[in-house]
């Protein structure tokens, strides 16, 4: 009977403790991640804020007032190395590159007429900084001015996507103008091949793709229209871990747009272990009370 009591004040005295440490800091228990931290500590995962980039890149090529008729065109300027620099026409996203060692050069399609480019840089918390200066071109579409067909165009709302390695990495891809159907290429850069796809209609579809080594990778999609309309898209593909950046250099890819923190909180483990002590203490003194009144209680009826 003494030990079924005891072993009720240790269950009770256990519970309280729970409550109690969990009104004190129901936040921070809340903000556990799944799978958590090693047995014996609490973990805190959250975004940390960083300042946006404060400098714009540049566009150097092509030069303002220039006239294409052929595509795609190189675009290239001065950035900020590791980050990302999106490429706009007429505000409208054209395609990405990671700037390296202070540099940057990609491929864009433009729309017919004229086209004003921008370039703009984002850290790894996809925050833009200011916009670089305005280059504007003009696109003569020889080839499809006389016959009314809209020009075939391909964009993401993604400028970077990345995924853990081996695990498939799912890119929605929008194709629009041109005739359908539509032969889609795409090139994931890691040296695997092309994947081939069939877009019935113009509109969204996903492309996939499993990376197996870590790294930034240069990713060209391609689309072909029936009437032989071709339209190009170039992104950055990256696997999570430390990335070789698409020009061969190394640069730390975190693969997702958040800085993680992992903290140890001490004070739960701190506050629970007196409070386990006084438990036992109380809970034991309470038995020998109970213990001793019993006895006296037996020696008063002999």
């Amino acid at each position: 009977m003494v030990i079924r009591q005891w072993w009720k004040r240790l269950t009770l005295a256990v519970l309280c403790t729970a409550v109690v440490l969990s009104a004190a800091a129901p936040q921070a228990f809340a903000a556990v991640p799944t799978p958590g931290p090693k047995d014996g500590a609490a973990g805190l995962q959250g975004t940390v804020k960083t300042p946006a980039p404060t400098t714009a890149a540049t566009i150097a090529t092509p030069s303002n007032g220039q006239s294409f008729s052929k595509m795609p065109i190189t675009v290239n300027g001065l950035c900020t190395s590791d980050l990302l620099v999106k490429i706009f026409a007429n505000n409208i996203f054209v395609g990405s590159a990671i700037c390296s060692k202070g540099s940057y050069s990609l491929q864009v399609d433009l729309f017919d007429g004229r086209n004003d480019l921008i370039a703009r840089q984002f850290d790894a918390l996809d925050q833009p900084g200011p916009d670089s200066n305005t280059v504007t071109v003009t696109y003569n579409n020889d080839a499809f001015q006389t016959t009314n067909i809209p020009l075939l165009t391909l964009t993401s709302i993604y400028a970077r996507k990345g995924e853990n390695p081996g695990v498939k990495l799912v890119w929605p891809i929008t194709v629009a103008g041109g005739t359908s159907p539509y032969a889609i290429s795409v090139d994931w850069g890691d040296g695997k091949g092309q994947s081939l796809y069939t877009q019935s209609f113009a509109g969204t579809f996903n492309i996939d793709h499993v990376y197996q080594s870590a790294g930034l990778y240069v990713v060209i999609v391609k689309a072909v229209d029936k009437n032989g309309q071709t339209a190009f898209l170039q992104l950055v593909g990256q696997a999570n871990g430390s990335a070789a950046s698409p020009s061969g250099t190394t640069s730390n890819g975190s693969g997702t747009n958040v800085i993680t923190i992992i903290k140890v909180l001490w004070i739960p483990a701190a506050l629970m272990l007196p409070l386990i002590l006084l438990s036992f203490w109380l809970g034991r003194r309470y038995e020998l009370s109970a213990l001793r009144k019993h006895l006296e209680a037996q020696s008063a009826e002999d």
